[in-house]
C-alpha cells in the first residue's frame, strides 16, 4: 500500500538517540479498511479505496451503507483512493500502521488551518507602505499600488492582495518517522504537519 489515512492528535517532544529534545507530531494512523478495489477493466484505472474512522450509522446515507456492507465493515467517515496494484488487495482487508517503520521517510498531506479573510501583511508577508510621515496616515498595513493607470489599465491576475487565507490542501515532503507504536496505531513524526488537531491526514510512502 502506497499510503494510509490518519488523524492528527497533536504535537509533543521526545528525546532522540543523541539526547536532543525533538519536536514531533503524534498521528493516529489506521486501521484502515479496503472498501473498493478498482481495475482498468471495470473503472479504467487501478486503485484501492481505504476507509478510516468509524461513523454513526444514522449519519451515513443509504448508498454508503450498502457500500460499506459489501466490505463487511462499519460506516466510516473518511474515504481515500490510492493508486495501487489491485491484485494485492481484496474487499475487507485491514491496513494498519505496521507497514511503516522507524527512520522511514514519508510525505504527509493535510488541509492547512483556515485563518479567514486576512490582509496582505498576514497573508503574504508584506511590510506595509511605510512610516507615518509625508502624508502616510494609517497606511502601516496597506497593500500599496496594485497596478498602473493608463497602461495596462487593469489589475493583472495573480496580484497578491487581501483574501481568504489557509484551508488549502498542503503536502509536507520527506518527514522522518521517529517511532511506530502498532499496539496503539500511533505514528510519531519529526516536526509539524499541516492541519489542526483532529484533522485527517494522508501519509504517503
Amino acid at each position: 500500500m502506497s499510503g494510509i489515512i490518519g488523524k492528527k492528535i497533536g504535537m509533543t517532544s521526545i528525546f532522540g538517540v543523541d539526547g536532543k529534545n525533538v519536536a514531533c507530531t503524534v498521528i493516529l494512523a489506521g486501521p484502515c479498511v479496503v472498501t473498493q478495489v478498482k481495475t482498468i477493466e471495470t473503472d479504467g484505472y487501478n486503485a484501492v479505496q481505504l476507509a478510516f474512522d468509524d461513523a454513526k450509522e444514522k449519519n451515513t446515507s443509504n448508498p454508503l451503507k450498502g457500500h460499506f456492507k459489501k466490505a463487511n465493515t462499519a460506516p466510516k467517515r473518511k474515504l481515500i483512493e490510492f493508486r495501487d496494484a489491485p491484485s494485492e488487495w481484496k474487499l475487507g482487508d485491514v491496513v494498519t500502521v505496521d507497514y511503516l517503520k522507524d527512520d522511514q521517510w514519508v510525505d504527509v498531506v493535510g488541509e492547512s488551518k483556515g485563518k479567514g479573510f486576512q490582509g496582505v501583511v498576514k497573508r503574504h508577508g508584506f511590510s506595509g507602505v511605510g512610516g507615518q510621515t509625508h502624508g502616510q496616515h494609517n497606511r502601516g498595513r496597506a497593500p500599496g499600488s496594485i497596478g498602473s493607470s493608463s497602461f495596462p489599465s487593469k489589475v493583472f491576475k495573480g496580484m497578491r492582495m487581501a483574501g481568504r487565507t489557509g484551508g488549502k490542501r498542503v503536502k509536507a515532503f520527506n518527514m522522518e518517522i521517529l517511532k511506530v507504536m502498532p499496539e496503539q496505531n500511533i505514528l510519531v513524526i519529526r516536526g509539524s504537519v499541516p492541519g489542526a488537531n483532529g484533522s485527517y491526514l494522508i501519509i504517503e510512502k
